[in-house]
């Protein structure tokens, strides 16, 4: 390659880079300038009707909260966030292994996948009461609630993932004498990982959700039990700071799986 081609090779890959560096601005600066813009509204609004702060705060007041009571958010957002984090990696994992049971045993999905079904079909608001009165109301029924709410879009998308395997693949690891552990490792769970994470990140969201809830029927720190009290003593500040940790919550963990999915499904 000569010294002509080189650079002009070395410009066409700084130019790519630019432009990619300049997608990723836009796509930042997209949505930044958007929620801004809503705060900016928000702001003018509240203040141009006055609106009552118990009703609706500005956003000044919900920072100034946040600049008065962090120490306070800080105490309630850690158990909520352990019982999510826990709910979240004992309903996915739970309703992985159940997934690998159901693909290898048409029996076992028989069996139980239609309790699961009628399990999903109890609003977590009705089913929460009575975890609280079976486990008490400690930690352990949060996390039972966050997961409950986790595992079944798991399941589902875990079990379709499993069986997207085309029967051609399969015929051809049935003809070179691949082993079940082999079809599983090789073929079948390499399939199943874009659908387990599309799920994953349904979880992550969901999975705070199910704390939160679990802290409203009976709690004295989270959270959910911070919304209620602040709701309850008309701290509407209080309550918009809250809901935002709890927002903040959310996106930390749909992060952290997305950017798990990018390190480990690079196809």
């Amino acid at each position: 390659m000569s010294v002509t081609e080189t650079a002009v090779e070395n410009v066409a890959t700084e130019r790519m880079l630019s432009a990619q560096s300049r997608t990723r601005l836009v796509n930042i600066a997209i949505p930044l300038g958007t929620a801004v813009a809503l705060l900016l509204i928000w702001q003018i609004g509240v203040r141009v009707f006055e609106v009552p702060i118990y009703i609706a705060p500005a956003p000044t007041d919900v920072l100034h909260v946040f600049q008065t009571d962090f120490a306070l958010l800080l105490r309630n957002f850690w158990p909520t966030f352990l019982e999510s984090l826990a709910g979240f990696f004992i309903g996915n994992m739970a309703a992985i292994l159940i997934a690998v049971a159901f693909v290898h045993s048409r029996l076992v999905e028989r069996a139980f996948f239609p309790i699961a079904v009628f399990i999903n079909t109890i609003p977590i608001l009705a089913i929460a009461p009575i975890l609280v009165l079976i486990f008490g109301p400690g930690m352990t029924a949060k996390v039972v609630i966050a997961a409950l709410i986790c595992f079944f879009p798991t399941l589902v998308n875990m079990v379709r993932g499993l069986q997207s395997v085309s029967p051609q693949t399969l015929e051809l690891a049935r003809i070179l004498s691949a082993s079940k552990s082999e079809v599983f490792w090789k073929i079948r769970l390499p399939s199943s990982l874009p659908f387990l994470f599309s799920a994953l990140k349904i979880a992550s969201t969901t999975c705070v959700i199910g704390a939160i809830v679990g802290e409203w029927i009976g709690a004295n720190v989270g959270l959910g039990a911070l919304i209620i009290e602040s709701t309850f003593n008309f701290r509407s500040p209080l309550l918009y700071a809250t809901v935002f940790v709890s927002s903040g919550l959310s996106v930390l963990l749909f992060a952290s799986v997305t950017i798990a999915e990018k390190l480990i499904v690079r196809w």
